[in-house]
């Protein structure tokens, strides 16, 4: 509960990140699936796991309450050169790992597109991401037809927080809230697409998150097609629909009418109306007034 919309916000962002038992919960998960790999693939054998990190939101720290998965990398030595037999079947390696994991204590193993998928009967379930590492930098990860793609999550996470340092610490508290925006209409946007347009929409976030927001939900439709800052996708809402790029705009647009309005209501002194309109945008997670 909040008497002033300043207060809702600073509340709100609260409550996004998670807490002291959830981050345990997270690392536990991590170190768990770690283990799993490290015995299935030793040393000895001719696909040896070379190291496991924490990946997309966990890894860059945008993650939100509640946790439904994780994403963990797992990368591989290209031992004997065994890349190689996986060229031009990045299934086959998928499925590798996917088996390899299916003897340990976990509900269901899974592959799905490019991650193998390990699901526990109480969230978050984990990612796996394959990889191997590059010559060039960065990884080849598979991309579900049997070929690979490239990706630099390490580049990522350093680009990320050196945008947040940037930004005044300002970056993350933002992308934290219109995730739970696009989680509450319909998630149009995928996490790291939102995050880019975040990125390239605001050169400076001022203390004010309330305009920041609006501000946001009127500069994202010229901004959607945002290149992954490591080079490897130059328009990172490809994967958009006619229909979903449709509706997208059109929650980009409601949401900017709202949140005008909300801050229009905050500046004549009308603090209950103000956050009613931003519950609206942000869902119930957002404080009541009172």
């Amino acid at each position: 509960m909040a008497r002033t919309t300043a207060e809702a916000f600073n509340e709100f962002k609260d409550k996004l990140q998670l807490t002291a038992p959830q981050t345990t919960l997270v690392n536990s998960r991590r170190d768990n699936v770690i283990g799993y790999l490290r015995s299935a693939f030793p040393s000895s054998s001719d696909l040896p796991f070379a190291l496991g990190k924490l990946i997309g939101s966990a890894g860059r720290e945008t993650i939100i309450r509640p946790i439904d998965d994780i994403d963990l990398l797992a990368k591989f030595s290209n031992q004997d050169n065994i890349f190689e037999r996986y060229r031009h079947d990045s299934r086959s390696f998928l499925y590798r790992v996917r088996d390899a994991l299916t003897r340990f204590r976990v509900q269901v193993v899974g592959a799905r597109g490019q991650a193998v998928r390990l699901f526990y009967t109480n969230p978050p379930n984990v990612d796996i991401a394959p990889v191997f590492g590059w010559g060039e930098g960065g990884y080849v990860l598979p991309d579900g037809q049997g070929g690979w793609i490239r990706t630099d999550p390490d580049f990522h996470a350093q680009y990320f927080a050196q945008r947040d340092h940037a930004l005044g610490y300002l970056f993350k508290p933002m992308v934290r809230m219109l995730k739970r925006w696009n989680n509450e209409h319909g998630k149009y946007f995928r996490s790291f697409h939102l995050e880019v347009v975040i990125n390239v929409a605001f050169s400076s976030i001022g203390n004010d998150s309330r305009i920041a927001c609006e501000k946001f939900f009127e500069w994202a439709p010229t901004r959607l097609e945002a290149a992954d800052p490591a080079g490897n996708d130059p328009d990172l809402s490809s994967y958009l629909t006619p229909a979903s790029r449709q509706q997208l705009l059109a929650n980009l647009a409601s949401a900017r009418q709202r949140a005008r309005n909300a801050n229009a209501a905050e500046r004549s002194g009308r603090h209950q109306e103000a956050i009613r309109l931003w519950r609206i945008i942000f869902g119930s997670e957002f404080p009541a007034y009172g």
